[in-house]
């Protein structure tokens, strides 16, 4: 899940079971849509990307400088003061909201379309929640 600094949630997606959630950092980031703001002409990439330790992988880090992206992300074998989780904590809590429906907190569905189907909707409940005006 890729949030903005509010924990509106931006972009959605997920994967199969036991594989390493860095696979889908490039994808989310290069699905971004056009955010509106400031006038001028749209971002379509945020300015800096924060993340945990389970993203701490240089390879990443140097894809996302070449698109521009300040990444900061924890280290892994570092001790924890970095004060990172004083900003992820918006993300933490956006996930939080998505698993809320118990369909999504247990994988009932044996298939991905309707698994799928069901985050997109949870997405779209959290956003309702969050900004009632939409």
């Amino acid at each position: 899940m890729l949030t903005d600094a509010h924990g509106t949630p931006l972009r959605v997606s997920h994967t199969g079971g036991h594989r390493n959630d860095i696979t889908q950092l490039l994808p989310l980031v290069d699905g971004l849509a056009p955010v509106r703001g400031k006038r001028g002409r749209p971002r379509r990439k945020p300015r800096a990307l924060y993340a945990d330790r389970g993203y701490d992988h240089d390879s990443y880090r140097r894809r996302l400088r070449e698109r521009g992206i300040v990444p900061k992300i924890a280290r892994r074998g570092q001790p924890h003061g970095s004060g990172l989780g004083r900003v992820r904590w918006v993300a933490e809590s956006a996930i939080a909201w998505l698993h809320g429906p118990r369909r999504l907190r247990t994988r009932w569905e044996t298939r991905d379309d309707m698994h799928d189907a069901f985050l997109h909707l949870a997405h779209c409940m959290t956003l309702a929640r969050k900004h009632p005006a939409f």
